[in-house]
């Protein structure tokens, strides 16, 4: 989740971290925000300090009593030191003072993605298809698959369910951003290629009506 105000800022940001593989959702105040992250969960939220509507750290020390626990990332111009002693005291896990290099943005922000309270586990694995989350990598019987990042996100979201009917409409809220429309065929899309690259025998299998199931006959 990006939140920052200057709208060219927010758009170089969501465009950076959608192009390193991340799904992103995006808002220019608390607000529309908290309407985001109340109701999906993220790996890491990325806090411009000073919005329209207040100071985040405030938005994020509230919610933190509530315990809530997705790692944030405060971006800010304010660099003093009782700025980012702040910033901690309230919650956040990371802090970085605009301007700042992307790289090392995107680097802040896969680490704190690792860091991410929904625990997920380093390796997910089916019969003879491995996905290592660390390194990023999927095998097949030993075999190195390529996958886009996309592939990869539907296929990790299908493992972590593994046995279980996913519906389409989860994949796309987990998998895609705000921008992709529900009703398009970009989950059938995506399967249709993962079901060609993990071969025979057939690991992915259709749920009339609902979406797909990953797991044998």
């Amino acid at each position: 989740m990006v939140v920052e105000d200057d709208g060219n800022l927010r758009l170089a940001l969501v465009t950076q971290l959608r192009s390193a593989g991340f799904v992103v959702d995006e808002a220019g105040d608390i607000a529309t925000a908290d309407r985001f992250l109340r109701g999906t969960h993220h790996d890491c939220v990325v806090l411009d300090r000073m919005l329209p509507d207040g100071d985040a750290i405030e938005y994020v020390h509230m919610r933190r009593q509530l315990g809530w626990r997705a790692p944030v990332l405060f971006l800010t111009a304010r660099d003093a030191l009782a700025d980012r002693v702040a910033g901690f005291e309230h919650g956040g896990d990371d802090y970085l003072v605009k301007p700042f290099v992307m790289a090392e943005l995107t680097e802040r922000v896969s680490n704190l993605c690792r860091r991410s309270a929904f625990d997920r586990p380093s390796v997910l694995h089916h019969e003879d298809l491995v996905m290592d989350c660390a390194r990023r990598e999927v095998r097949r019987a030993g075999v190195l698959l390529t996958l886009t990042n996309k592939e990869y996100a539907v296929l990790e979201y299908l493992l972590t369910r593994a046995g279980l009917p996913v519906r389409r409409a989860d994949l796309i809220e987990h998998c895609w951003d705000e921008q992709a429309d529900p009703m398009s065929n970009v989950v059938d899309v995506v399967v249709k290629r993962l079901r060609r690259k993990l071969k025979e025998p057939e690991l992915i299998h259709a749920v009339r009506g609902l979406g797909y199931r990953l797991g044998s006959r």
